[in-house]
């Protein structure tokens, strides 16, 4: 039978696995957004490709030989997965009597199959009239860019 950890795991991989999925298995890293603040999800992500830190809809920038599908269409099913695997997260908070984190920060290091994580349990946003998930994501994309 499984614990919290397993089904945080399961769906943490499988947030990395659609991600693969999307960059054609061509990514050196992926960094993955997820927020809950009082009933709003989001999602988000980018890429490192070739040395170059990328957004979802910027990959072609990243190389040169090839050409990603980065259609609105591809985009949106990518995000729509991340959040479904977000609101099973907290399925599984509530089932298990776990606190649901309201920001959750991952780090997959594609040659080392290496999977980190930083959790926040306090509000980061929703009690901020400026602040926006969007904010966050583009803070965190520009730290990782520089």
């Amino acid at each position: 039978m499984k614990n919290f950890e397993d089904h945080l795991a399961d769906m943490q991989t499988d947030m990395v696995a659609v991600c693969m999925e999307y960059v054609n298995d061509r990514a050196d890293d992926i960094y993955i957004y997820c927020s809950y603040e009082p009933e709003m999800y989001a999602f988000d992500v980018f890429f490192r490709i070739n040395g170059k830190t990328v957004r979802k809809n910027k990959l072609n920038d990243a190389v040169s030989n090839e050409q990603y599908n980065v259609s609105l269409d591809r985009q949106r099913a990518l995000l729509r997965i991340g959040n479904e695997n977000l609101k099973q997260i907290h399925v599984k908070c509530k089932e298990f009597g776990k606190e649901m984190p309201t920001e959750i920060k991952l780090h997959y290091e594609v040659k080392k199959n290496k999977l980190e994580g930083s959790y926040k349990y306090e509000l980061v946003y929703s009690n901020n009239k400026e602040l926006l998930p969007d904010h966050i994501f583009d803070a965190w994309f520009n730290e990782v860019k520089s």
